[in-house]
């Protein structure tokens, strides 16, 4: 093969790969828990749920579900903190079934320091219901993580 020819083929699997890599999507999880809470506020919070992400190129399509609230949903929103841990300020809102038990989604389109932040583990989702924890009656909350991330904070515990 000739120089030429070999430099072509390199740049031809250089593209390929690339635009496979754009193409991927990576899939992330969360549990969601309660929030923090002080001892007083044990009976604002209750329940639990489960949510996956996919994110393709820049838009992340979030489905969730949630049990036994103690009261109604109202909201559900994706956060972005400045750590895994870290609370920080909503970035998008999630349609949610307003009901002690049910489900959540959205697909939210992530700009670039949003889908860093996301790969980090920095991204999460926090669910309120009509009673909760003041003061915006949060209940829930679980940060998006991809699936390695979850295997190795549960050996961490």
């Amino acid at each position: 093969m000739s120089r030429r020819s070999a430099l072509l083929a390199a740049l031809g699997l250089a593209v390929a790969a690339r635009l496979a890599l754009a193409q991927s999507t990576d899939t992330f999880s969360a549990r969601l828990s309660w929030v923090p809470i002080s001892l007083a506020q044990h009976s604002e919070v209750g329940g639990e749920g489960v949510a996956t992400a996919t994110l393709s190129r820049s838009q992340l399509a979030i489905t969730g579900s949630f049990e036994g609230l103690p009261a109604p949903a109202t909201a559900a929103r994706l956060h972005q903190g400045a750590a895994t841990g870290a609370s920080g300020p909503a970035i998008a809102e999630l349609d949610i079934v307003h009901a002690a038990d049910g489900t959540f989604e959205a697909a939210v389109d992530l700009d670039r320091a949003q889908r860093a932040a996301l790969m980090a583990g920095h991204l999460y989702i926090q669910l309120h219901a009509e009673r909760g924890v003041p003061p915006d009656n949060a209940v829930l909350r679980g940060w998006l993580l991809a699936p390695q991330a979850s295997a190795a904070r549960r050996r961490e515990r």
